[in-house]
């Protein structure tokens, strides 16, 4: 039996080709992501490590701030304090700031979303430049207030060489600088910054334009003597520190500042995978069509085989042999293109400013398992049911020239499939929260909608008969003879051809969820900005850096403006969990026209105003207090006010200025709202707020429609990210559809030299099949635009508490969806339709 499974699985290389790719495809992008997803954990985890010393000594409360620049600082005289240790070979100061980018020779930015915009102070030390490793490649160390250097990746990007002067935006006072570039840095021994930029100043440069001039440091570097461990050298640091910093060791350091990063990775994993698991459960309704098909045509082979004393256990294995076969071949090839896959998506990633070319891929031994494990699994347990159904071929029935499953079958899988849709419907709308309150209702939502997509591939092919039958008359009346042929034959086996368009009905309505659900969120976005947008211009930085409060003085004096209303960023840690705070102007709480749910509109001393999605989550009301940990220490703010939801207002919290200052944040402005004096054209003043900004390239002047715009660009982006995730699921459905229009081709051989000894032309006979694979597609297309529609409103309905009220049917993109189902199933049908015209007629009606 060994051997007939290995001979039957030689005997059909080609049939069995596009079912090991749709393996092959699945298994890359599993392994492809698993590679990605270590080689990028090592290259932050290697950066974090390279990024502290032995000891880090920095201010206690210095996480807290998380990114946002705080005014905590190491006094100078610790560094000297530090360093008489008995542990301590050396202390060296650090001044380390972030939002500093390079602008290049062509006016843009280096770098951007992502990695971050580094700056500091360079020394001689074992880290020079606050980087293990990092050393002068090329120049020399900069000196004095007018010398820079920059890491080789951001210095070739840029466009700059050595005596070249670079611009530099800095966010501090001096907002922006032009130094001589004296030095380029690097990793002689290997290393990399994984796409971050990075500028080193002189000591005391860095200080003036980092720390507003004052002599100290953002945290100081204790290297130890050897033989002492970081441990040892942390208690005795800890010992002649002052109140308000801490010491700890270079591990503890590194750890705490990757983990939010590494949490980031671990999410972009999982959302990679889950498009991974997509692409399997796609590829397996190729699998299930294909063993399907080639198990009836070999209905008598295994018949013969039953006669000749085969048990029914032994013709099941066999098949389910050549499914483990199938399978780990294409586990092994999909492991090798998932290398290839991990260097694209590091290489797509490169674009967006995140650089890991520099590193090498990451194969470890759970890679290997699982690329192994998903491959074998997915085609065995697809291969299965087709498997099982050979052992109840009777050899005198399978010895006739065609066996048909019995129709029973198709009302078992109906009712499967109702069994299926009901609760998953009820799970639903129980999920929406609307009739009744059930924990994790997003969960349950989630449940039930895969229920409903399981169910509805279940029956299909009793759901899909009419459109089955729409079809047939339809084609009839338009291609006539040639057209009820293509008609018949997609009725001929409804399992069959519902199971093929399954797979793209499975892509299609994932495709047509996120579409609904993106036009949706734009569209909510625009009516919250047209109904809560004050002002008439916004004036903020791209990557949400901070800039000089001298730009709004100086916009303020511009004519025709009649007032600036400044907002700042800020983070503080509440009961262990971060919250994002707000500040404006105590005098200008006005200009922002919040709508109060309750409470006044004050940001009097120790006051403060929250949104009411965020107060209803924490359950807060007026007259609470917020006891939170800020860069200064423990804050006890009392709730004055809740105010419904506001995109000006960028996060829960609202502050004022001066207690945002109290808190230990430094004097920036992160957004501006500017206000036209009355009878000033909108476009006089925003020409003369830019003037204001030039030599700013990072920020910006936004009128209504830009702020929208911009607001509007990451929901884009994350919708085309994925659609082209939802790719590679779809390229699987289209193989599916090609795959069995050639099995079909093949099975149906006698058939088509009939129609060919009758009178049917070539031209023909390419029409009839190019017309039954448009119709397995238009199938597939309809099926998932119903569901994706009301996939997409149900969730939209279930966010609606999150803010996104308006719900939007893109229309035109979903007759787009049908118009490229009716173009993949003529491209789908060109191979099968051309092998099907090229058999000679004879040949062809001699086939057994």
């Amino acid at each position: 039996m060994i051997r007939a499974a290995l001979r039957s699985l030689l005997g059909r290389k080609v049939r069995l080709l596009m079912s090991t790719f749709a393996i092959v495809l699945g298994v890359a992008f599993v392994a492809g992501t698993l590679m990605f997803s270590d080689m990028l954990n090592r290259s932050f985890t290697a950066l974090f490590d390279a990024t502290v010393g032995d000891v880090v000594v920095e201010p206690e409360v210095a996480q807290t701030a998380d990114g946002f620049l705080s005014t905590n600082t190491v006094p100078a005289e610790v560094v000297d304090r530090l360093a008489e240790l008995p542990g301590a070979a050396r202390a060296d100061g650090q001044v380390e700031a972030d939002g500093v980018f390079v602008v290049g020779t062509d006016g843009k930015l280096v770098g951007g979303f992502g990695p971050p915009g580094l700056g500091g102070s360079w020394n001689d030390a074992p880290a020079a430049g606050g980087l293990q490793g990092l050393a002068i490649l090329e120049g020399e160390k900069p000196y004095g207030g007018d010398e820079v250097v920059l890491d080789e990746q951001t210095a070739e990007k840029a466009g700059y060489e050595l005596g070249d002067r670079v611009q530099i935006t800095t966010g501090g006072e001096r907002s922006t600088v032009d130094p001589v570039l004296v030095g380029i840095a690097g990793f002689p021994e290997g290393g990399s910054l994984s796409g971050a930029t990075l500028a080193l100043f002189d000591t005391r440069t860095a200080q003036q334009l980092f720390l507003d001039g004052e002599d100290a440091y953002t945290e100081v570097w204790v290297t130890a003597r050897d033989g002492v461990s970081q441990t040892d050298l942390a208690d005795q640091a800890e010992q002649v520190l002052p109140d308000g910093l801490v010491a700890v060791t270079g591990e503890q350091a590194a750890d705490d500042a990757a983990s939010d990063l590494l949490e980031a990775v671990g999410f972009l994993t999982t959302f990679l995978l889950i498009f991974a698991g997509i692409a399997l459960v796609v590829g397996s309704f190729l699998i299930v069509n294909t063993f399907s098909i080639l198990v009836a045509q070999r209905s008598r082979e295994l018949a013969l085989l039953r006669a000749l004393g085969a048990s029914r256990g032994q013709v099941v294995r066999s098949v389910l042999l050549e499914a483990l076969i199938l399978g780990a071949l294409g586990a092994t090839l999909g492991l090798g293109l998932g290398v290839l896959l991990a260097r694209g998506i590091a290489s797509v990633v490169g674009r967006f400013g995140l650089d890991l070319g520099s590193q090498s891929l990451v194969l470890a031994p759970r890679t290997v398992l699982a690329a192994y494990a998903v491959g074998i699994v997915v085609t065995v347990v697809a291969a299965y049911f087709p498997a099982r159904r050979t052992g109840r071929i009777a050899p005198v029935q399978a010895l006739r020239d065609d066996v048909a499953l019995p129709e029973t079958s198709l009302r078992r899988r109906f009712v499967l499939g109702l069994g299926l849709v009901v609760p998953g419907a009820l799970a639903m709308v129980a999920g929406l929260g609307t009739v009744v309150d059930v924990p994790r209702g997003g969960w349950v939502l989630g449940a039930g909608v895969l229920a409903v997509l399981l169910g509805v591939s279940a029956a299909s092919p009793v759901l899909g008969r009419p459109l089955l039958d729409l079809s047939r008359a339809t084609l009839s009346r338009v291609f006539g003879f040639v057209g009820l042929l293509a008609g018949q034959n997609a009725l001929r086996n409804p399992r069959r051809t519902t199971a093929t368009a399954s797979a793209l009905m499975i892509g299609l309505t994932l495709a047509c969820t996120m579409a609904i659900i993106g036009d949706s969120a734009k569209a909510s976005v625009d009516r919250a900005i047209e109904e809560s947008f004050v002002g008439d211009f916004v004036v903020s930085s791209l990557f949400g850096a901070p800039f000089s409060p001298q730009v709004a003085e100086q916009m303020a004096a511009v004519p025709g403006v009649e007032r600036v209303v400044r907002e700042r960023f800020g983070a503080g840690l509440l009961d262990g969990d971060q919250v994002a705070l707000a500040a404006t102007d105590r005098g200008e709480i006005g200009s922002l026209e919040l709508v109060l749910d309750e409470g006044r509109a004050s940001l009097r001393s120790g006051s403060v105003l929250v949104q009411e999605s965020w107060a209803d989550e924490r359950g807060v009301g007026v007259g609470d207090e917020l006891d939170l940990q800020v860069p200064t220490g423990a804050v006890t703010w009392q709730v004055a006010g809740i105010f419904e939801d506001n995109p000006v207002v960028f996060a829960p919290v609202l502050v004022s200025v001066e207690d945002l200052l109290a808190a230990g944040f430094q004097d920036r402005d992160n957004a501006l709202i500017v206000f036209g004096a009355p009878g000033v054209a909108a476009s006089t003043l925003q020409g003369r707020l830019d003037t204001v900004v030039d030599d700013l390239p990072a920020v910006t002047v936004k009128d209504q429609a830009a702020f929208a715009e911009e607001q509007r660009e990451p929901i884009d982006n994350l919708v085309l990210t994925i659609f082209a995730l939802l790719g590679l699921a779809l390229v699987i459905a289209v193989l599916g559809i090609v795959n069995t229009l050639a099995l079909s081709v093949i099975e149906r051989t006698r058939e088509i030299g009939l129609l060919r000894a009758i009178g049917l032309s070539r031209s023909q006979l390419r029409r009839m099949i190019t017309l039954e694979s448009v119709v397995i597609s238009l199938l597939g297309a309809v099926l998932g635009v119903v569901l994706g529609v009301v996939f997409g409103v149900v969730l939209m309905r279930a966010l609606r508490d999150e803010g996104l009220e308006v719900i939007s049917v893109p229309v035109v993109q979903l007759v787009v969806f049908l118009a490229l189902a009716v173009v993949v199933g003529v491209l789908a049908a060109v191979l099968p339709a051309r092998r099907a015209a090229r058999l000679d007629v004879l040949t062809a009606i001699a086939t057994d």
